[in-house]
């Protein structure tokens, strides 16, 4: 194969994979902090706007933005009928580590464990943080992967689309 037919090949398969993207979740169990099993999909089914929010215990951004959002949390909870899920997608390792953090950061948000990279490898995304939302018919309309100060505002922000 030459070079241009090459460049128009991956400039196809980047676009339909963009066209293609996941429009919900997928059937994937991961865990409770607990150990138990839950599949990702019942968030999708919880009659509420679901934020995900995957981070590990070595991203600092991730903590800063979980941080961010804890500060408006209540009220969100209340002004959107929403709920965050924080999924820590760090290994067999380093997953003794989430306890403590979480119990230092007084997250009060549901924490759950992709410690084998299941759903990471399902939704197909690299780095954390990334955040999605998924609305109340269990549609994923948001995605954002990265953090930086003030992007908790324009999550803000799809909630009030969302809630009207």
């Amino acid at each position: 194969m030459n070079f241009p037919k090459l460049i128009t090949l991956l400039f196809l398969v980047s676009i339909a994979s963009t066209v293609f993207a996941q429009k919900s979740l997928p059937d994937v169990n991961i865990q409770e902090l607990s150990g138990k099993k839950v599949n990702i999909q019942d968030y999708a089914d919880n009659g509420k706007v679901t934020v995900l929010s995957f981070w590990a215990t070595w991203c600092v951004p991730c903590k800063k933005e979980l941080d961010n959002i804890a500060e408006y949390y209540e009220e969100w909870q209340e002004d959107y009928n929403m709920e965050l899920v924080a999924i820590s997608v760090d290994n067999a390792r380093s997953i003794t580590k989430i306890k403590t953090v979480v119990d230092s950061k007084g997250w009060e948000y549901e924490i759950l464990s992709d410690k084998n990279g299941d759903l990471k490898r399902a939704l197909n995304f690299q780095a954390v943080p990334y955040t999605m939302v998924i609305d109340t018919d269990g549609n994923i309309v948001y995605r954002h992967d990265g953090y930086v100060e003030g992007d908790e505002f324009e999550l803000e922000e799809v909630l009030q689309k969302l809630s009207k």
